[in-house]
């Protein structure tokens, strides 16, 4: 890529890697799944009234909606209310790759690549150190929640790609309106109406700044800028870049948040991080390949 792509692929990066020091931050004041609501609401408003639709079907938005907002933000941000760090957090998520690539073949009836599954028993033993290591800045619940995050995130790639080529930006837009009701529908229940009203009444202004963050800069400018660069440059060139997510979340929540960073959350990072790099060249080598001609 041109220097100024690459400039903006590690923007990105950094936006969603330190993304969850931000919310860590916003769950200070916010009961977790009304903080999910407005950021959808504020990722949708007022964008909606001047952004075109995207020409998909409506179920397609709708099931991109849920899936990212509750199944993905949801159930992360009510996890790292209490049961997982921002850093381990940031982490666990990236299992989304290989969440991914089980739906593919299963829906799909492909076949797994060896080297993908090589890929994944890296990961998994990642996990397991984790699930085996775990200390008060993780619980086994936590882990599960933002394990069920990650293949929520696994679903909406599928549905997003399903959308084909079109306008992203407007496909977040317009799919950040069918997220809202079900979310504001599970703060009712879980954060309860009084918690909702009373956090909008005494929020400050680092409070909504951490809404804001989650609606402009997570959402609008980190999915805008990362399909503009996926539709002007082989993915195989732009997802790399990814695997420096879960390096600026454990970095920032480190530095910020003073999270602890011992042998074995290190040895869990290299794991899961080495498994993200072998799916990655290994993606890589088969789009490398020459076409045989016989």
């Amino acid at each position: 890529m041109p220097v100024p792509h690459l400039l903006l692929a590690l923007a990105v990066v950094f936006v969603w890697g330190t993304n969850f020091v931000v919310i860590k931050v916003g769950l200070a004041e916010w009961p977790p799944f009304w903080f999910a609501t407005l950021r959808f609401v504020l990722s949708a408003f007022p964008f909606v009234l001047f952004v075109q639709r995207p020409a998909v079907a409506w179920g397609t938005l709708a099931a991109f909606g849920v899936l990212l907002g509750v199944g993905q933000f949801g159930l992360l941000f009510y996890a790292m209310r209490t049961d997982i760090s921002p850093g381990l957090a940031s982490l666990v998520i990236q299992t989304q790759v290989f969440f991914t690539i089980g739906l593919a073949l299963l829906l799909r009836g492909e076949r797994v690549k060896r080297a993908q599954a090589v890929a994944l028993g890296f990961a998994v033993a990642g996990m397991v150190l984790i699930a085996v290591r775990m200390d008060a800045t993780v619980t086994v619940s936590g882990l599960a929640l933002v394990l069920l995050a990650a293949f929520c995130w696994a679903g909406a790639n599928l549905v997003a790609k399903s959308a084909g080529r079109v306008d992203m930006l407007a496909f977040m837009v317009w799919s950040s309106v069918f997220a809202v009701p079900p979310l504001a529908a599970l703060s009712l229940v879980f954060d309860g109406p009084a918690a909702m009203l009373q956090s909008l009444q005494q929020a400050s202004a680092v409070a909504w700044g951490a809404v804001l963050w989650q609606a402009l800069g997570n959402t609008l400018f980190g999915y805008g800028v990362w399909n503009w660069l996926l539709a002007r440059h082989p993915a195989a060139t732009v997802t790399p870049c990814a695997l420096l997510v879960p390096v600026f979340g454990m970095a920032a929540s480190a530095w910020w948040l003073s999270e602890a960073l011992p042998g074995w959350k290190l040895g869990a990072a290299a794991l899961v991080m080495a498994g993200l790099a072998l799916n990655v060249l290994a993606s890589r080598w088969t789009l490398s390949r020459p076409v045989s001609s016989s």
